[in-house]
């Protein structure tokens, strides 16, 4: 091929292009010192995808609708990459690198980078949407890591696009559990040191990142099954095991992660016999029976046993995690320390554990009365109905009482009773408390903040004596009850205002159980699960069970949900309603679970206008990363891209 470089490019890209019209079909390069992986990806680009050196191409970024499209693909994988994509650009921010996250076809999916350097950012093709397939944009650290499936560092002069010359990139893949190739992580520089030695770092961290997003998908790809962790290194299998390999019941490998792959291959260079489609035993890699591997977890304190892998005869220390047991196991252990209403109330949030560790303590202790605080809707009957059910009293009634529901002037008559003929208009045989009714077992006060003051004297009357005396009664009638209350006011200040006894709250409040708001909560995912499996198993007809796709449980988890956990249950049983196939998706959930911070019913024309730029400027701000702007107003993607579409508010990329 015959390459003359144009006098109009700077000196710099003129010399990469005589430097590539020196490269001929045999991959001799003039200069020694190229990468061989590099070599062959020139190669590439001047004989298969017939890219011509001499026409520096500007970036390409893909329209519009075909991001979305391209980000629906991957949206499982998103959800999933979410936390390591953060974590990884807080670490490189400050160097000015950006992060993309491109998919299967090189098209970048997920971007972080300086909103000061986006209008360079986007020139460079260092945005979201733009297009990173060797076969367009030529050498480069995304497109020639999907090519060969490897990590790579593209460094300056690296790349074989002239315009990219100044940028600095690596890359590395990202698998799905079978080794197909899912994405690519990148972290790349407008501008860099001209060693490439000094990438070398980058690469191990976007190596870590991306084998970290990769078992996290792996994971949550297999969480409905038994899957054993393993590593050289005792000490670090728990926290951070390399290997993971899913299994049957039988033993069965069904899939692996990287690391569990390449132990799998070595097994099949030792034994040639055993081919990549054999049904492969855990048993036939590791030199145990299954019946060992699978009894980890009971016969070894630690949960911990070594085996040596019967290809390399290296000991590996291996964990067995149960996950498609694990809501039947999370019940033995609960057995052992806490009573299954109590371990029900959560799955691993650090305020929920403290409440269930406290709650345990307190469940026979009658002479402790409890406070129950938290936000509306956080579940405080709940929590109050699993320290009776916990308790000695679960056989006794429990009565709940809401003193914000009962106008003022029943709830006294509803709490104590009323005696036959003790005012025109009652039962002429009288009426039985709610605190006679609750007598052997829990007496439940929510919302005890909104007690009117001359009931809370009787009540405490009640709490000191133990018995209670029925309106127009002469005689006082004794009750054994254990007391719970509830509040999602701050009765100190109630207090502090004369609004509420003083020595009635340091009786009520002997103990405090603080409920975290849903929005808090580390465990939102698996809390929607139970709520979602709850409202399932409480239908009367006999479909099929639906499953919650991705896009909705992203949602859901965007969502800042200002009614806590009694507006998820409205929520996902209106999602049920309308649904209709097998899957609920982010189009069956309610509007205001998608546009919280967005919509407003019936807008004047100033406050669309408002609205309107207010939504521009962030996403502006945000480089026009949807997913960015979705995350900051607590919304989903869809969500953002329906209020775009309403207002008419047009990405640069899709304006020309």
């Amino acid at each position: 091929m015959s390459i003359a470089a144009p006098h109009h490019l700077h000196r710099d890209q003129r010399q990469h292009i005589e430097r590539l019209a020196r490269l001929d079909t045999n991959a001799q390069v003039a200069a020694q010192d190229v990468n061989p992986t590099i070599q062959r990806s020139w190669l590439r680009c001047l004989n298969e995808y017939k890219l011509d050196p001499t026409q520096p191409r500007p970036a390409r970024v893909v329209p519009h609708h075909t991001l979305i499209e391209h980000r629906d693909a991957v949206d499982e994988l998103l959800n999933v990459a979410r936390a390591g994509v953060e974590q990884l650009y807080s670490q490189i921010a400050r160097l000015n690198y950006v992060l993309l996250l491109a998919d299967c076809r090189g098209i970048t999916v997920e971007f972080r980078g300086d909103p000061g350097q986006d209008a360079a950012l986007r020139r460079a093709g260092l945005y979201l949407g733009a297009d990173w397939n060797e076969r367009f944009a030529g050498t480069c650290a995304v497109g020639t890591c999907l090519h060969d499936g490897e990590a790579i560092i593209c460094h300056r002069q690296e790349h074989f696009d002239a315009s990219h010359i100044a940028l600095t990139c690596t890359a590395a893949p990202i698998c799905d559990p079978h080794g197909n190739m899912m994405a690519v992580l990148d972290i790349s520089a407008l501008n860099s040191p001209k060693a490439s030695e000094s990438q070398n770092f980058g690469l191990s961290l976007v190596t870590l990142y991306a084998r970290m997003i990769e078992d996290a998908y792996f994971l949550q790809r297999y969480r409905d099954t038994l899957v054993i962790r393993f590593d050289t290194a005792r000490e670090f299998v728990h926290v951070n095991g390399r290997g993971l390999i899913a299994l049957e019941e039988s033993g069965r490998i069904i899939a692996a992660n990287s690391v569990g792959r390449r132990l799998i291959s070595a097994h099949q260079q030792r034994w040639p016999s055993w081919s990549n489609t054999l049904q492969l035993s855990l048993d036939a890699l590791f030199d145990g029976e299954i019946a060992d591997i699978l009894a980890i977890n009971r016969a070894h304190f630690d949960k911990l046993c070594a085996f040596r892998a019967r290809a390399n005869d290296t000991t590996y220390f291996v964990s067995l995690l149960e996950l498609k047991r694990a809501p039947r196991e999370a019940a033995k252990v609960s057995a052992a320390s806490l009573p299954a209403p109590l371990a029900r109330l959560g799955a691993d949030d650090p305020a929920i554990r403290n409440v269930q560790r406290l709650a345990l303590r307190l469940c026979d202790e009658t002479t402790v009365n409890v406070l129950i605080s938290g936000e509306t809707g956080t579940g405080k009957e709940v929590v109050a109905r699993a320290l009776h059910d916990s308790s000695q009293r679960r056989h006794a009634p429990f009565v709940a009482v809401n003193c914000a529901a009962i106008p003022e002037a029943l709830i006294e008559s509803e709490l104590f009773g009323y005696a036959p003929g003790a005012f025109t208009g009652g039962h002429p045989k009288g009426m039985r408390g709610l605190i006679a009714k609750a007598d052997g077992g829990t007496l439940f006060l929510d919302e005890i903040g909104d007690m009117p003051l001359a009931l809370q004297t009787r009540l405490l009357r009640v709490i000191a004596e133990r018995e209670v005396v029925p309106l127009g009664a002469q005689a006082p009638c004794k009750v054994d009850i254990r007391i719970i209350t509830a509040t999602h006011r701050h009765i100190d200040t109630l207090v502090a205002q004369g609004a509420f006894r003083e020595d009635l709250y340091y009786r009520l409040n002997g103990a405090q159980l603080s409920l975290p708001a849903l929005r808090e909560r580390a465990d939102q995912h698996q809390l929607i699960r139970r709520v979602f499996d709850d409202l399932v198993a409480e239908r009367a007809d006999d479909r099929p069970a639906p499953s919650l796709r991705a896009d909705a449980m992203s949602a859901l988890l965007a969502y800042s949900w200002p009614g806590n956990i009694r507006e998820l249950k409205n929520a996902l049983a209106f999602a049920l309603m309308i649904a209709d196939g097998n899957e609920i998706t982010v189009n069956d959930l309610p509007e205001r679970c998608l546009s919280q911070r967005i919509t407003k019913p019936r807008l004047e024309p100033d406050e669309v206008s408002t609205e309107s730029h207010a939504l521009a400027v962030l996403l502006h701000q945000q480089r026009w990363n949807v997913s960015a702007v979705a995350r900051l107003l607590g919304v989903s993607r869809p969500t953002i891209y329906r209020q775009m579409k309403r207002q008419n508010i047009v990405p640069p990329h899709r304006q020309s």
